[in-house]
């Protein structure tokens, strides 16, 4: 991918999938099935479960520093809480620190 130029290959994958996607909460919104879209933070990786973590709608959450992140054990707490008791049914809700 080329952007203004600059050759981000490490970016492509990333950018793909976010594009994918978005596609997909689209055809959601258009359905009249009842759904729920849970976006994680920008970096989604493995970590430790600290159960402090901040849900949004539909702005990616960042930290002071400005990073977007959160550890996929914080992740499925969240999934497990609304699972529960939904909270965000045809809507689209954002996880991070």
């Amino acid at each position: 991918m080329q952007i203004i130029g600059l050759k981000l290959p490490s970016q492509t994958p990333r950018i793909a999938g976010a594009s994918s996607h978005a596609k997909t909460l689209g055809v959601l919104k258009a359905s009249d099935i009842n759904w729920t879209y849970f976006s994680p933070a920008g970096d989604f990786e493995p970590g430790e479960r600290t159960g402090k973590f901040r849900l949004g709608a539909n702005s990616l959450i960042v930290d002071k520093r400005g990073q977007s992140r959160i550890a996929m054990e914080d992740y499925a707490i969240a999934m497990a809480d609304e699972l529960e008791e939904p909270a965000h049914i045809r809507a689209r809700f954002t996880i991070g620190y």
